[in-house]
């Protein structure tokens, strides 16, 4: 375990701010522009990932810009403690929402600063419309269920588009997403993390 105050210290964590090819960092859970609707990381510094994480991103961004220039990555939410974690679990629980949440007990791969939430800017440095928000917590926002969502009308087909550069800049980076959330993406098996990794309170 490694305490959120003890980040800056340790030397498998990088600094968002040290990243390369125009990474853009906004931290949602820093502001009340989130799903809960208020800030989470006040007076914590976030903006960290595990350096394996953190070079990868970089790669990712690095793809991004030699395939699509002008076009970067925004980081949405990164390294997340457990007693956040824990914090949003208590404030969502008897709801739908925790769906969208891993179980404190069991840990968020964020909570190891191994996955990262993020999307588009285009070359304006304008968010890229997804077709839903982040933290949009509906079906629209479910990467399994896209090819309904398109034949119904719901998701057009710059919407996939859009969602298809970004998984494949992470995914040639070696990040893996998920079913629910078009933003979210994990660094290596979730089983080896929470297993090998020490976890950030």
């Amino acid at each position: 375990m490694i305490r959120i105050e003890d980040i800056a210290s340790h030397a498998d964590f990088r600094p968002l701010a040290s990243l390369k090819h125009g990474i853009a960092v906004d931290l949602r859970y820093a502001t009340a522009d989130n799903f809960v609707g208020h800030s989470v990381y006040a007076g914590i510094d976030c903006a960290w990932l595990r350096r394996e994480a953190a070079d990868a991103l970089e790669a990712a961004a690095a793809w991004l810009l030699a395939r699509r220039p002008g076009y970067r990555l925004l980081v949405l939410d990164a390294l997340r403690p457990q007693r956040v974690q824990q914090r949003l679990w208590d404030e969502l629980q008897g709801t739908p929402l925790t769906m969208y949440l891993a179980h404190p007990e069991r840990g968020s791969i964020h909570s190891f600063g191994m996955a990262v939430d993020l999307t588009l800017l285009d070359p304006d440095g304008r968010e890229v419309d997804m077709g839903s928000g982040f933290d949009e917590m509906t079906l629209a926002s479910h990467p399994d269920h896209e090819a309904e969502h398109l034949a119904l009308g719901a998701l057009t087909p710059q919407h996939l588009v859009e969602r298809g550069w970004l998984r494949a800049a992470m995914r040639e980076a070696g990040f893996h997403g998920i079913t629910t959330e078009w933003w979210h993406f994990d660094f290596g098996d979730r089983v080896a993390v929470r297993r090998d990794l020490p976890r950030v309170l």
